[in-house]
């Protein structure tokens, strides 16, 4: 995991009086980590309608609004304030896009605030599979996505949202616990098993991890 960016006391006393430059400021210096979030969790639906940069830009007005809660939610972690909103506009925008058509808005959203289950696993599916440098072919692309998200059901919903914060979000581990509300060391046992099941689970799919290079 890259170094993570610095935030400065004065930046966050700053916010903390209403000052929004610092608060863009303090925006910009998550931005990139945030880029990588929605990155990862975007429904590919909603391509060539709403990319990373137009979503964070709403979010952006977002937190504008809500600087008023920042004394309270961003208490513990101000990036995982910022992430909470992305988050719920994200799924905001899940809802006015495709939510008509295969999910319900219920779904989107549902583990701690977080991602639901049906979402994590598609998107875990997706980039494990963006990870392969075969096949080309549509179909049998398909087909292995479909035998992903079925191996990926198999494992317990926290372990699934324990692997894409760490491992797809690159959140540190005190990041992973507070989002889960549990103990570090309940977070950093989670992911330790989390990784094993996944393999456990890919072994299933015959070549994967010897297309795949990794698990």
């Amino acid at each position: 995991m890259s170094d993570l960016p610095a935030e400065s006391p004065e930046l966050v006393n700053r916010v903390l009086r209403g000052d929004t430059d610092a608060l863009s400021e303090l925006f910009a210096i998550y931005r990139p980590r945030l880029w990588r979030m929605v990155n990862f969790r975007l429904d590919p639906r909603l391509a060539g309608r709403i990319d990373a940069d137009d979503i964070l830009q709403e979010a952006w007005l977002r937190a504008i609004d809500r600087i008023d809660s920042f004394i309270s939610d961003a208490a513990r972690s101000s990036f995982i304030w910022f992430r909470m909103i992305v988050t719920q506009t994200m799924v905001d925008l899940h809802r006015r896009h495709v939510g008509a058509q295969k999910r319900s808005a219920a779904k989107e959203m549902s583990i701690h605030g977080g991602w639901s289950s049906d979402s994590t696993s598609i998107s875990l599916a997706r980039h494990l599979l963006g990870h392969l440098s075969s096949p080309s072919n549509a179909a049998i692309r398909a087909e292995l996505s479909q035998q992903l998200e079925a191996a990926l059901s198999t494992m317990s919903d926290i372990d699934r949202e324990v692997l894409a914060m760490r491992h797809f979000e690159e959140l540190t581990n005190g990041e992973t616990a507070q989002v889960l509300e549990m103990t570090e060391q309940a977070a950093s046992a989670r992911y330790v098993r989390a990784l094993a099941r996944l393999r456990h689970v890919l072994t299933a799919i015959p070549g994967f991890l010897d297309d795949s290079g990794k698990s």
